[in-house]
C-alpha cells in the first residue's frame, strides 16, 4: 500500500494560486506575413515571405483577355482565382472584402469595357497603393505557339530594364511588380529552383512584359560550372503584353492621386478621331460632287449637229 500524504502538504497545494490562463498576445500582421513581436524586439534575419496574389476579373470579359488571364494564374503559383465581380463603382470594397476573405495582400484585376478595352488594376490591400493601367499588344500563349518551354510552379528571375531607376512612379511601380511576381521561396506550390526569367522594360513611357525559359544545352558528364551564362540561351514561353501606367492612387483601388500620366489617352478618343477622319471623307466626297456640277453648268457642252440625224 502506498504512504498516506500529510495534511501540511495538502494544505500547501491547495494553497497555491492558480496562473491566469490567457489568450497568447496574436502577432502583428505585415504585407509579406506575420512577425512575431519577440523577433522584432531580437532583430532575427528570419523572415518569411507569406505573400498571396488574388487574381479575377469582371464580368462579360472577353475571351482572349480571359485566356491572358488564365496565362497568368499557370505562372503564378502563389495566386488564388475568385469568381467574377461587378465593374461597378462599388468594385473596391469589393474586391478589399475579397482579398481579405481569401487571406492574400495584394491583387489583380482585370476590367473589360465596351468588349474591347482591357484595363488592369494592381493593388497591395488594405492600405495601397494602387496602379490602374491600359493593357495593350495582347498575345497569349496558344496564340503565339513558341518553343519555349518550363515547369510549372518554378520561380521567375525578375529582370528591369534601367529606366525604372530614373523616376519617383517607375521605383514604386518596380517594387510593386516585384512583390506581386516574385513567388516566395517556402511556397507550398513551387518548385525550390529557377527555370525561367520575367522580363519587365520600359519602351515609350510602356511597360513591356516578356517571358523566358532559360536553356542551357549541356549532358550528364558535362554539367555547367557555377556562371556558366555564355553557354545558357533564352527561348520565348509567351504571354506577351503592355501595359500603359494610367494613375497611381495612394489607397486600395482608389484614394488619393499619387501620379497621372500626361501621355495617356483613352482608347475612347481615338475611336472618336478615327471617326471623324471617315467622317470628313464622306465630306470631301459630296464637295467634289457639288464643284463637278457647277463646273458642268458654268461650262456646257456645244450642240452637236449630227445628235438628231437618226431620229427621222
Amino acid at each position: 500500500m502506498g504512504k498516506k500524504r500529510k495534511h501540511s502538504e495538502t494544505t500547501q497545494a491547495v494553497a497555491q494560486p492558480k496562473k491566469e490562463e490567457a489568450a497568447p498576445e496574436r502577432p502583428a500582421r505585415t504585407l509579406l506575413g506575420w512577425k512575431d513581436k519577440n523577433q522584432v524586439e531580437d532583430d532575427s534575419p528570419i523572415f518569411r515571405n507569406k505573400e498571396k496574389l488574388l487574381v479575377t476579373c469582371s464580368r462579360r470579359i472577353n475571351y482572349r483577355y480571359r485566356h491572358l488571364m488564365l496565362n497568368l494564374v499557370t505562372l503564378l503559383p502563389h495566386c488564388k482565382k475568385d469568381n467574377k465581380v461587378e465593374s461597378k463603382e462599388t468594385k473596391g470594397a469589393t474586391l478589399n472584402e475579397l482579398v481579405e476573405l481569401k487571406n492574400c495582400s495584394s491583387c489583380l484585376f482585370f476590367e473589360c469595357r465596351k468588349h474591347k478595352d482591357l484595363y488592369l488594376w494592381m493593388a497591395k490591400c488594405p492600405n495601397g497603393p494602387s496602379v490602374k493601367f491600359l493593357v495593350s499588344a495582347v498575345h497569349t500563349m496558344e496564340e503565339l505557339k513558341l518553343t519555349g518551354n518550363h515547369l510549372q510552379g518554378s520561380r521567375p528571375i525578375l529582370t528591369f530594364s534601367a529606366n525604372f531607376e530614373k523616376d519617383a512612379h517607375w521605383k514604386l511601380l518596380k517594387e510593386m511588380l516585384l512583390q506581386i511576381f516574385e513567388t516566395p521561396k517556402d511556397h507550398r506550390k513551387a518548385k525550390p529552383f529557377h527555370d525561367h526569367v520575367f522580363v519587365f522594360s520600359i519602351v515609350d513611357d510602356h511597360i513591356w512584359f516578356r517571358n523566358y525559359q532559360i536553356s542551357a544545352h549541356h549532358n550528364e558528364s558535362d554539367k555547367l560550372p557555377r556562371g556558366g551564362l555564355d553557354k545558357m540561351t533564352l527561348i520565348e514561353v509567351g504571354p506577351r503584353f503592355c501595359l500603359n501606367p494610367i494613375k497611381i492612387f495612394g489607397g486600395s483601388f482608389g484614394g488619393p492621386t499619387l501620379y497621372e500620366n500626361p501621355l495617356y489617352v483613352s482608347p475612347n478618343q481615338i475611336r472618336a478621331l478615327e471617326k471623324k477622319k471617315k467622317s470628313g471623307k464622306l465630306a470631301k466626297k459630296v464637295k467634289a460632287k457639288t464643284r463637278r456640277k457647277m463646273h458642268e453648268m458654268s461650262n456646257p457642252l456645244e450642240p452637236d449637229e449630227f445628235a438628231d440625224m437618226w431620229k427621222d
